[in-house]
């Protein structure tokens, strides 16, 4: 009880400030903690950059549809197509003589019907093994081709894999008129399947543009000589805030009479190797190089700016920078990539 009695009056003392005599008043002291919150910007579709409206899309695959570009001219052969205003990004390649074949990637989009669906080509594997494992949809190819495609990164939901996704349409003549859905392509899809990776870097509305950015009414690309798609012309339409695209002399439009307009157009110039095989007509069959590194034109928001276009490995997303070293930011939207042969590209307004 004493000792017990001595601690009490030890704290009392503590508490009066004992040694001084004379009494001071006790403070009582608040601790504040400051709590720190973070806005995080709000969830993007990878391949647009626009705001992502549904979770769900968000978390899909990319789904890669190879779509016929054959053009007699009047477009009666493959055009008009189904789908390309819906793609987020079109790459263009060179396929025989001058032809040029499309490999349209959905992600936060669909189209239903989707095509016409045609046969793959080697420089297609570059192109898709950087975004994760994505639905492929295809309609053949020659054996060795086919060999390797399926070896490649991708989930096969082509005609072979999967010939009930797949009908013919009395839009075009065979084998020009083979037509598939995106929903269901897509329905295919696993369960482990991930959202591609961004394959651009999209620009802010206070971003500047980079030094070196010029002005750009139009741009015509060649794809060699001959008969087939090319030549390819795309003008700045100021109003739509986007590039339209006229193919060999006429716009190109779709099924819905709606001009391809992107916002975005990526003119990858690259050299082309010959596979050592040829088509049924007998011209040979290129492989864009797309592994290395080159020049590249980057069309945005009514400017052109020049740089340089690099990819380390064929799973690797290509980069694009400016004379500077810094990475060119394209406009939020849709964006088509010109795989360009040396010397196809040029500047006409």
């Amino acid at each position: 009880m004493i000792r017990r009695s001595l601690v009490v009056l030890v704290a009392l003392g503590l508490l009066a400030g004992c040694g001084g005599g004379s009494k001071k008043a006790a403070t009582t002291t608040t601790a504040t903690s400051l709590v720190t919150t973070t806005t995080l910007p709000p969830p993007v579709y990878p391949l647009t950059g626009l705001p992502a409206t549904d979770p769900a899309v968000l978390k899909r695959p990319a789904l890669v549809v190879k779509i016929d570009n054959a053009d007699g001219g009047g477009g009666n052969i493959a055009r008009p197509q189904i789908g390309l205003n819906q793609a987020d990004v079109v790459y263009e390649e060179m396929v025989e003589g001058s032809v040029t074949r499309l490999a349209a990637i959905f992600q936060s989009t669909d189209s239903d019907p989707v095509g016409p669906v045609r046969s793959a080509r080697t420089t297609d594997i570059a192109v898709f093994s950087p975004l994760h494992n994505p639905l492929f949809a295809w309609s053949g190819a020659n054996a060795d081709f086919a060999a390797i495609i399926r070896e490649s990164p991708l989930v096969d939901v082509g005609f072979d894999a999967q010939p009930s996704l797949y009908g013919r349409r009395d839009v075009h003549a065979a084998p020009h008129n083979l037509y598939s859905s995106t929903p269901e392509l897509f329905a295919q899809a696993p369960a482990e399947a991930v959202a591609p990776p961004s394959l651009f870097e999209f620009r802010k509305s206070t971003d500047p543009m980079p030094t070196g950015a010029q002005p750009v009414a139009s741009i015509h690309l060649e794809f060699g000589g001959g008969a087939g798609s090319a030549p390819v012309d795309w003008h700045w339409n100021g109003p739509k805030g986007a590039f339209d695209r006229d193919q060999k002399g006429s716009p190109h439009v779709d099924e819905n009479d709606v001009q391809v307009a992107p916002q975005n157009v990526v003119v990858e110039i690259v050299d082309y190797a010959n596979t050592g095989y040829v088509d049924v007509s007998g011209a040979p069959v290129p492989e864009a190089q797309l592994v290395g590194s080159g020049e590249c034109w980057v069309l945005t928001n009514g400017v052109l700016i020049k740089g340089t276009w690099t990819k380390f490995a064929a799973d690797a997303v290509t980069t694009y920078t400016d004379a500077a070293g810094a990475p060119i930011k394209l406009t939020a939207g849709r964006t088509w990539v010109e795989l360009a042969p040396n010397g196809g590209a040029a500047i006409t307004g």
